[in-house]
């Protein structure tokens, strides 16, 4: 008999860095059983190495982003390491951050594993980065793409340093995603590869030709050295350069993936199936037919964006940039408003308070556009508060607000009836923000009257773990 397949799936998100370790179900190739996990807050945000970014700057530092990746590590079952074929990553998308080749890491012996430390290397700046404003992206040439470019895209961050901070981008010759780095780190690759997933959310990629829109982009001056080789989302990046942990030199590694189609990948178990994921951020995915291509010119004001998949496949994506990261920015208001009053209170009492006081409050005539960070597709949109009356001023009646509104502007971007007009028969809910959140559920039921399945583990960890188990199947059974 076969030894197990056993693959690690590592996600590297924006507010926490997870691993898996994932096998087949006995006796069922298409299941699986995750054999152990483990998440880590990366605790990574740090300000702008470019003092031009302003406030509206989003960067966060790779070195702490990599030691929260190798805690994980540490607290798997190491034995179950050793039995790794195959190690599948995927992370945020639309970030950018830039290394020197031959010099972006350098393997150590770390206590009682090898590991891998960061060196000549920039911050991530993340797909949160405001700093590239509306008369800023108005002025960079159109894209050959379906996909329009906002701001925290890769692309249209290395136009804003070549305009902003030119001598900055001298210091490196490689750029990538985060995941991008990673993979490259631990293959020891002398040029970043990147899957067409990663490569359309940095903009200026067409995915019908599979190709960087070189030509447009020479003319405009931009360093296309910098633009990663592309392959197919499931390939091969290559195998491990060193024994890292436990996990074998020469172990399979996998293309980097995007944290959405991977988390999608996980769950999305018919196409009939449309998933929400409600996190720092909300999207909510559908897929589209086989054969189904996007119009060949983008739509900045489109609320919904077509994102490549697997096998050539589309998927249809409402992103809103508005989800438990506004839950947060008024958990903390609430922290500091207390402060203000001589009050010392934790975030974490105050959120599970709110959530019980909205619980309880099943209505509210106040009205709530939480979009405090704008939108794509309208990015100099404000967040608003209409219909207070003095009888819908509680915390219950706010937060119960808040909630319906953080679903009802996801609702507005992709509506229920279109969800049924493609075919969708029942809503898969994931994702922190709404796991652990009674009132979002309850809006979520309201908006999208569908049956909703919760309580899958749907990480991204998992997802990327799974495209590489099921390749490494596929593999054995050819």
């Amino acid at each position: 008999m076969a030894a197990r397949s056993v693959t690690l799936g590592i996600d590297l998100g924006t507010t926490s860095v997870k691993a898996a370790l994932v096998e087949a179900a006995p006796g069922d190739p298409s299941g699986f059983v995750v054999l152990a996990s483990c998440a880590r807050a990366a605790q990574a945000e740090t300000a702008a190495q470019s003092a031009a970014a302003g406030p509206q700057g989003q960067e966060q530092d790779v070195t702490r982003i990599v030691q929260a990746l190798h805690e994980c590590l540490a607290a798997l079952p190491r034995q179950e390491l050793r039995k790794v074929c195959g190690i599948g990553v995927s992370g945020q998308m639309h970030g950018v951050m830039f290394w020197k080749t031959g010099q972006g890491c350098e393997w150590t012996e770390g206590g009682a594993a090898p590991v891998f430390e960061p060196r000549a290397v920039s911050h991530l700046v993340t797909w949160q980065d405001g700093r590239c404003s509306s008369k800023f992206l108005a002025s960079l040439p159109q894209p050959e793409s379906h996909l329009s470019v906002a701001t925290g895209f890769g692309c249209a961050t290395i136009f804003w340093l070549l305009k902003n901070s030119p001598e900055f981008l001298k210091s490196y010759d490689a750029a990538g995603t985060i995941h991008d780095y990673v993979v490259a780190m631990l293959c020891g690759l002398t040029r970043p590869l990147m899957s067409d997933q990663n490569a359309a959310s940095w903009g200026y990629f067409n995915t019908g030709s599979q190709s960087w829109n070189l030509e447009i982009l020479r003319a405009a001056g931009f360093p296309v050295h910098l633009l990663p080789d592309v392959a197919e989302p499931g390939s091969l990046a290559g195998r491990t350069s060193q024994t890292w942990f436990e996990i074998p030199k020469g172990t399979q590694v996998g293309v980097a993936l995007g944290d959405l189609q991977a988390s999608v990948y996980s769950c999305m178990a018919q196409r009939t199936d449309a998933v929400l994921n409600i996190s720092t951020s909300v999207q909510l995915v559908a897929s589209m037919p086989s054969g189904f291509q996007p119009a060949q010119t983008p739509n900045p004001a489109a609320p919904v964006a077509y994102f490549p998949y697997f096998d050539r496949t589309y998927l249809a994506v409402a992103a809103s940039l508005n989800g438990g990261n506004v839950l947060a920015t008024f958990v903390r208001m609430l922290v500091q408003w207390m402060a203000d009053l001589g009050l010392e209170v934790e975030e974490s009492t105050v959120y599970s308070r709110m959530i019980q006081a909205a619980a309880q409050q099943r209505d509210t005539g106040l009205t709530i556009t939480p979009t405090v960070l704008g939108e794509r597709h309208l990015p100099d949109q404000l967040a608003s508060v209409t219909r207070i009356s003095s009888s819908d001023l509680s915390l219950g009646h706010v937060t119960r607000a808040l909630c319906r509104g953080i679903v009802q502007n996801l609702h507005s971007m992709l509506p229920f009836q279109q969800l049924q007009e493609w075919g969708v028969e029942r809503v898969i809910g994931s994702g922190s923000a709404l796991s652990r959140n009674e009132v979002l559920k309850q809006e979520v039921q309201r908006a999208f009257p569908l049956p909703v399945a919760y309580g899958q583990d749907v990480d991204a960890a998992v997802g990327a773990a799974l495209v590489m188990l099921r390749r490494n199947l596929n593999q054995q059974e050819s």
